[in-house]
């Protein structure tokens, strides 16, 4: 972009009526994602009716920000109570919530928000300079490149369960199967449906997610509800509302790195910072000198997500605008509210209205350091939950995780489906079973059956498919390192030990 277009963008940004809704925009987000079950997608899809007469520009930061703002606030809950706000914030469970366990509720929230902030910020910075070539780019992805780029980060998350490889792969089987659930596009067969009507399109994810963590996670507490021990409350403590110099050490290069592979992942249409979370979490871990730290409270397995996820979210946005291609579900919504306010993403518009793309990049700038104070500012209130009786906050919890399964599709079906998957998840606690490869395949389920369709239907056989591209033959063979990965690394050991003997 040209220096005067960014410098009419920003005397544009910091007019008194943006700079108004980018802060309504910010605090509506933080709040969209701390609850259970809304998310972004779903809070633009709700305020749409608030750009109704806005001038076009206003709108467009506005929703920018619900957007980024929601990737904030879905790590607050999953930092405290351990229900991600958005499927967006599930890695943020892993090590977030143990950290608050630990009394470390206040470092844990503000390393997110500062790894939200650098996320952002290297995201929006990659926009400037890499927008146009980074979505040609994603124009090389066919079917066959989409499905290896999913089996990939599959293969990827398996191989990172070091020591609980059999039950990875049973989570994985089973999430597949759960993804199978529905009417089959392509021949019309309903497939696992039990003949109830509410299953045809499937099950929806979040509700997949809220039963398994947040009622997973309060049926295992009930459990044990009446052998806590008072010294339990004491764990709780929220400790100094500050990262050490130790943590920010550990998080810093995680939080770089995590940054632009976020972003790369957000272009690709499809992917999303679902995935761009759990591929940075995976990558950290195999990349830690203390693997085995993770899941335990490890700061970097929070930091790096976070700036994924957030880094995503504004890569997500280059598809959209510069080819009418909906890189997330929050921004296919956006791209309909674009529409309907006059606003026609595509090649052109970065020709035609280049100052409109200069104001979204500098509002994006100022946004995230309105999002890192908002989010640093409430932390105080945030972590108040954490001393709210249990015999109190669980029942909050199963309140809020049912409104939030029911806002999806608005059928009681999903109480059933939420119940069911709650139990699920407390199975898979007590039996020691990684919830997070079930929720990977889930999610990717459907459009890597989808993908490997078409990516067969195109080729010259069952097999040709796989070195169709370059770059469908980079992902195959980097899915299968990845599936051998915990093998190789015994045989690099045991030849280590035999050699230094």
């Amino acid at each position: 972009m040209e220096i005067q277009t960014m410098l009419d963008g920003l005397f544009i940004a910091l007019q008194p009526g943006n700079l108004w809704w980018l802060l309504v925009g910010a605090f509506l987000g933080t709040v969209i994602g701390i609850i259970p079950g809304l998310g972004p997608a779903t809070g633009i899809a709700v305020l749409i009716p608030l750009t109704f007469g806005m001038n076009p520009t206003s709108a467009l930061i506005l929703m920018a920000a619900i957007y980024y703002g929601a990737m904030y606030g879905g790590s607050r809950s999953s930092i405290l109570i351990n229900t991600p706000g958005d499927g967006t914030a599930i890695a943020a469970t892993f090590d977030g919530y143990p950290m608050a366990k630990k009394g470390e509720a206040g470092p844990a929230l503000a390393i997110s928000a500062v790894a939200s902030l650098i996320g952002g910020v290297i995201a929006v910075i990659g926009f400037i300079f890499l927008a146009a070539p980074l979505a040609k780019f994603a124009l090389n992805f066919g079917p066959t490149e989409y499905f290896f780029l999913l089996l990939f980060a599959l293969a990827a998350f398996v191989s990172s369960s070091s020591g609980q490889l059999i039950k990875a792969y049973t989570s994985v089987f089973l999430g597949l199967l759960i993804s199978t659930i529905g009417v089959d596009l392509q021949t019309g067969v309903y497939r696992n449906t039990f003949g109830i009507a509410h299953l045809v399109d499937g099950i929806n994810f979040l509700v997949v997610i809220i039963g398994l963590y947040a009622l997973g996670e309060v049926f295992q507490n009930m459990l044990n509800i009446n052998n806590s021990k008072p010294k339990d409350k004491m764990e709780n403590k929220i400790g100094k509302i500050w990262f050490s110099r130790e943590q920010w050490r550990r998080s810093k290069w995680p939080i770089i790195r995590s940054g632009p592979l976020g972003f790369i992942v957000g272009v690709l249409p499809g992917a999303g910072a679902v995935v761009a979370s759990l591929l940075a979490y995976t990558t950290e871990k195999k990349l830690s000198k203390h693997p085995e730290e993770f899941g335990k409270g490890a700061v970097e397995g929070l930091a790096a997500p976070e700036s994924a996820n957030n880094s995503a979210s504004v890569g997500a946005m280059i598809p959209m605008l510069t080819l009418g291609v909906p890189g997330s579900g929050a921004t296919a919504v956006m791209l309909g509210a674009l529409i309907m306010i006059g606003i026609t993403p595509g090649p052109l518009l970065f020709q035609n209205d280049p100052v409109l793309i200069s104001t979204l990049v500098n509002s994006m700038f100022i946004g995230n350091i309105m999002l890192v104070i908002i989010n640093i500012v409430l932390i105080s209130v945030l972590t108040k939950v954490l001393d709210t009786p249990p015999k109190v906050l669980y029942p909050l919890i199963i309140i809020l995780s049912f409104i939030g399964a029911y806002t999806l599709g608005y059928s009681t079906v999903d109480f059933y489906i939420l119940l069911i998957f709650g139990v699920l998840g407390l199975l898979f606690k007590l039996l020691d079973f990684p919830i997070a490869p079930l929720i990977l395949a889930i999610i990717v389920g459907a459009d890597m059956e989808k993908n490997f369709r078409r990516a067969v239907t195109m080729s010259d056989g069952p097999v040709s498919f796989v070195y169709a591209s370059n770059i469908s033959f980079v992902l195959a063979i980097l899915t299968v390192l990845a599936l051998f990965m915990p093998l190789l690394v015994v045989l690099f050991q045991r030849m280590f030990k035999k050699k230094s003997l």
